[in-house]
């Protein structure tokens, strides 16, 4: 057994406990004392540690792993997003025109009608401005891609942001065209107009509201930790106020975009600051775009996009500027780069500003991360990043792997690589851009096939407890905190998944329907099927 011989204020025993903890990686029980874990061992053991008040729970067999930790997601501002725009995740144009129609029936002409969770891999094509004309011909219509990085406009949109077939790309940026005429997908710097015409800044209720969304529907998938990529202030504010009315039960580590970081570090901001629940991350910049979009600033051009290699979004010397006064200030950063000539451009920049001013643990982080070389992975490994990965792509956007082609998938999401060369590297869901859903994560790694079962890329299959690994241990020393989560262990705090199925005797390729029975977080049970 490992831990002391208090009483315990709950025990769980005749589990399957995974704990991640090297000193003992299989145990059958442990005890709870106030929001963590105080022992682990076997049945008698902690058995032993219970009084008359102790709260004893059989876990009849179940498998239990350490919670979840979603290391690069967008949870509060999805959750304000999921208050008041139509959701789009749907298969086909049809459906997709269905929800516009509906909205716009219930609001004035003219009005805005913002829709969000578009995924243009999953219908029969991209949906297009004429598309969205027939159902919404008096109302301009705004659709964000899951990704985040390209939107979708109709024809009243176009005209109220001044935007017509003669009008040039913006820098970082692209109004994309079908035989010379506008056809409706914006990219990168081309939402700008739209972002600027449709612009709310939600309430600090909204905020709050959006954070007890988000968290009971992480809880429910085992998540129990989670980085919000671009949260910054109103994000921590959301979060604190639902945890103070008891409805946010996820740690949550919020990175602070380039536009709050000077007030941020004015203000005696840092990384770490913040309570066991909510706490600052990094400073966060995107340097390209996006995969899912086909964005991603890569070496060699898309298959089949002419000579398209993506788009940078920011340039060198700014991001340089931005990363050295953050890392003067004590901020970890976290710098989103996806294909190979962004992550280049990071790791320069994170290689000069360690030379100019050397930390001892600085902690990088590179989000994202997916298209990788020998040469970058060695690179990474030589100043201690830490790549921040797509857990689920594969499986879940599967139909846009062919513009990558299988050759180049086999250096995309390259977890078995990095582990490989020692690297620690995360899992994570960047939702909205996949799902929060760790199933679809393990699924993914482990098979490397989407879901309708091609294969992509299967020399990076790595197993379930590297892929577990990837999305405990390796999700809490992304933000300092490999001493407080990501283990089952004595000290660390009570947050783990009671799972429905064995993780362990499921085929992989059914992974992907597995499903937490039991959420807990701090000792309380935040989810129960």
């Amino acid at each position: 057994m490992t831990g002391g011989t208090r009483r315990a204020d709950a025990i769980l025993v005749n589990g399957r406990i995974t704990t991640m903890d090297p000193r003992m990686p299989d145990a059958q029980a442990l005890a709870i004392r106030d929001d963590r874990i105080f022992a682990v061992g076997t049945n008698s053991e902690i058995l032993d540690l219970a009084s008359a008040d102790t709260k004893r729970i059989d876990l009849e067999g179940k498998r239990v792993t350490p919670g979840i930790n979603d290391a690069h997601s967008h949870p509060i501002r999805s959750g304000v997003a999921h208050l008041r725009q139509v959701a789009c995740d749907v298969n086909s144009i049809a459906e997709v025109k269905q929800r516009i129609a509906d909205r716009v029936a219930k609001v004035a002409p003219g009005e805005w009608v913002l829709g969000f969770l578009y995924d243009d891999g999953k219908t029969e094509r991209p949906v297009n401005r004429y598309d969205l004309d027939d159902v919404a011909p008096e109302n301009p219509v705004f659709i964000k891609h899951r990704g985040g990085h390209t939107a979708f406009v109709n024809s009243l949109a176009l005209k109220l942001a001044g935007i017509n077939d003669d009008t040039p790309n913006p820098v970082h940026g692209e109004f994309f065209r079908e035989d010379g005429k506008l056809n409706g997908r914006v990219a990168e710097a081309g939402q700008a107009p739209f972002n600027a015409l449709t612009a709310y800044e939600p309430t600090a209720n909204d905020y709050c509201e959006g954070a007890a969304f988000i968290s009971t529907m992480m809880a429910s998938k085992g998540i129990t930790s989670v980085c919000d990529a671009s949260g910054g202030s109103m994000a921590m504010r959301g979060a604190l106020a639902a945890l103070a009315q008891g409805r946010f039960h996820t740690r949550l580590y919020t990175h602070f975009y380039v536009r709050e970081i000077e007030q941020a570090i004015a203000a005696g901001l840092r990384s770490g600051f913040g309570n066991p629940w909510v706490k600052v991350g990094a400073l966060k910049m995107a340097v390209d775009g996006s995969i899912s979009e086909r964005t991603a600033w890569l070496a060699e051009p898309y298959i089949g996009l002419d000579d398209f290699h993506g788009i940078p979004t920011m340039e060198e010397d700014e991001c340089y500027r931005y990363a050295r006064m953050a890392h003067d200030a004590g901020w970890q950063l976290g710098i989103h780069a996806n294909g190979e000539l962004a992550i280049d451009m990071v790791l320069r920049v994170f290689e000069r500003v360690q030379r100019e001013a050397p930390h001892k643990d600085p902690r990088f982080r590179i989000e994202h991360c997916t298209v990788l070389t020998p040469e970058l992975i060695a690179r990474i490994k030589a100043i201690g990043a830490i790549p921040v990965l797509f857990a689920g792509y594969v499986y879940f956007h599967g139909p846009v792997m062919p513009f990558y082609g299988k050759k180049r998938l086999e250096r995309m999401f390259a977890l078995r690589s990095l582990i490989d060369a020692g690297i620690v590297a995360a899992a994570s869901s960047d939702y909205t851009a996949s799902p929060p859903d760790p199933a679809m994560w393990f699924r993914s790694s482990v098979t490397r096939t989407d879901y309708e079962g091609h294969v992509w890329g299967p020399s990076q299959r790595v197993s379930l407890q590297e892929a577990l690994a990837s999305a405990t241990t390796a999700g809490a020393y992304a933000s300092f905190e490999e001493t407080e989560k990501g283990r089952i262990a004595p000290g660390m705090f009570a947050d783990l998944v009671v799972w429905e199925q064995d993780l362990f005797a499921t085929p992989p390729e059914a992974l992907v329907n597995v499903r937490p029975q039991r959420t807990m977080a701090g000792g309380q049970w935040i989810y129960e099927a």
